[in-house]
């Protein structure tokens, strides 16, 4: 894969956006109702301003589920062919999990899992 594969994904990935943009516009009808502009959650209309900040720990604790959400993605494909890799891919799954293990100990021990 070289450099005009990547300009050519590069092309198509704007084309398609683009398109998909345009497409929009041309036939979907707009409306001008200021009651689109405003925010809702839901199905109650807020009575306070929506910009207000939340806890950062809301934020890593969708971050670590996302990291061992993503370890089970990896883990299955790999249970597949366990018994034909043998030792090797025994040792290489116990590595992974080692770095995830490590991973979750930092978080914890950092308070990324509190919730107060």
């Amino acid at each position: 894969m070289g450099p005009v594969s990547l300009i050519a994904l590069l092309v198509a990935a704007f084309a398609f956006s683009a398109g998909g943009i345009l497409v929009g516009k041309i036939f979907v009808k707009g409306s001008k109702n200021p009651q689109k502009g405003q925010p809702y959650e839901c199905g109650i209309p807020t009575d306070t301003s929506p910009w207000h900040q939340f806890n950062v720990g809301y934020y890593l604790f969708a971050l670590l589920f996302l990291i061992f959400d993503v370890e089970l993605v990896f883990m299955y494909p790999w249970a597949v062919v366990v018994k034909r890799i043998g030792m090797v891919a025994l040792f290489e799954i116990i590595v992974f999990i080692f770095i995830l293990f490590m991973g979750f100990l930092y978080a914890h021990k950092k308070g990324a899992l509190k919730w107060n």
